[in-house]
């Protein structure tokens, strides 16, 4: 009789079957026998049912089916003694199953991404990184620039209102009382000088020796909102490369993706601030920005509170009182229902008129910084300088 991780394995194939997916069952009966082919067409049968509906329609089985294709594809190219495309191939497929695949199978898969890391580490493999991206990006996360040269970045009107409060880091009993339970934003300072991330991250090798064979989501684009944005699927060091790209319409960046729960070792740089308790519920999620200068995101309307920590790089925050949401002009389109059509950075009066002089705070969020921002509020993003 199976048991532990070969049960689940058996259950998945009698829902699988239930769903009349005979032909993944065939092909992953036979993957497990280590067939490579099998495995590579059960894969290819799960993905398709992924694309088959919208997201929210594909059954949970079938994402789990992806998973387990996903291991069996993987289990060869990881095995020990293979070489580094290899390897690559393997966290590539186990990554693909993180990603995309169901939760049934996740523990395995972190277990096998592992073993694959803990190989290639063996191996004494060094970062890649070109001499060029180190003074790149010594110099990105050195540059402090002028506040003339700032403002230019910024949509019109910038810094020219009410400031977003800034605090030194205070008691949590102080936070609810004077912020959360008011709802209203504040800055705060020093309270995340003590991460590993504020060092760490600092050294693109050590990105590049950590996270740089990890296959990673990523827009790209100005912004979700232009028709011309898209996703795609890259590994975090080609991600690095297009941090240097001049090409505007080429802009990568990483957005709300639970980057920390994918790389585990990333997760141990950074620690969640007693402040994110504030709300006496479970913590919604762990996600990261990473991205390049001109990085944007539209005004926009968030269903949770948030507490943003800039690790590298700054930031420029706009915020609008939910009040004036109407005036702001909300897409039409439901999924982009939380969104404005209007574009601060090229802001048509005539198109637009309601939103002209409505009043706004904002601020520019420094490196070690934390902001905390109430989900009533409208806000919109920038990154002037590089980095999460």
């Amino acid at each position: 009789m199976a048991t532990g991780g070969g049960e689940k394995r058996a259950e998945l194939l009698r829902r699988i079957t239930e769903e009349g997916g005979f032909a993944f069952v065939a092909s992953a009966e036979k993957a497990a026998a280590g067939d490579v082919r099998a495995a590579e067409a059960a894969r290819e049968m799960a993905w398709e049912q992924l694309h088959s509906a919208p997201r929210d329609e594909v059954g949970a089985a079938w994402r789990d089916a992806y998973a387990l294709a996903c291991l069996h594809v993987a289990a060869p190219r990881g095995a020990g003694g293979g070489g580094d495309d290899d390897r690559r191939a393997a966290l590539r497929a186990l990554d693909m199953g993180l990603i995309m695949g169901g939760g049934l199978l996740r523990a395995e898969l972190e277990d096998a991404i592992a073993r694959v890391v803990a190989d290639r580490r063996g191996g004494d493999c060094e970062a890649a990184a070109a001499a060029g991206d180190v003074e790149r990006w010594k110099e990105g996360i050195a540059g402090d620039g002028d506040l003339a040269d700032v403002l230019k970045l910024l949509p019109v009107k910038s810094l020219s209102r009410k400031k977003i409060e800034r605090r030194s880091c205070i008691p949590l009993e102080a936070f609810i009382r004077d912020y959360f339970i008011r709802e209203a934003p504040v800055i705060l300072s020093g309270c995340i000088d003590h991460w590993p991330a504020r060092t760490k991250w600092k050294d693109i090798k050590y990105l590049e020796r950590i996270a740089g064979d990890r296959t990673i989501p990523v827009e790209v684009g100005k912004n979700y909102a232009c028709t011309e944005w898209k996703q795609e699927l890259i590994t975090f060091s080609q991600f690095l490369e297009r941090m240097w790209s001049s090409d505007s319409a080429n802009l990568t960046y990483v957005a709300q993706h639970p980057l920390f729960d994918q790389i585990k070792e990333l997760r141990g740089d950074i620690t969640v601030p007693e402040y994110c308790s504030a709300g006496g519920g479970e913590l919604q999620s762990i996600n990261a920005w990473f991205g390049p200068h001109g990085t944007l995101t539209p005004l926009h309307h968030d269903l949770h509170h948030n507490l943003f920590a800039q690790v590298l790089g700054r930031k420029y925050f706009r915020l609008y009182p939910a009040s004036v949401s109407v005036e702001l002009y909300p897409q039409t389109e439901t999924i982009l229902s939380n969104t404005s059509q209007v574009d601060l950075d090229n802001f048509d009066e005539t198109e637009f008129p309601k939103a002209a002089d409505l009043e706004f705070m904002d601020g520019i969020l420094e490196e070690d910084e934390l902001w905390s921002r109430s989900f009533v509020l409208l806000g919109c993003g920038f990154n002037f300088c590089n980095y999460l």
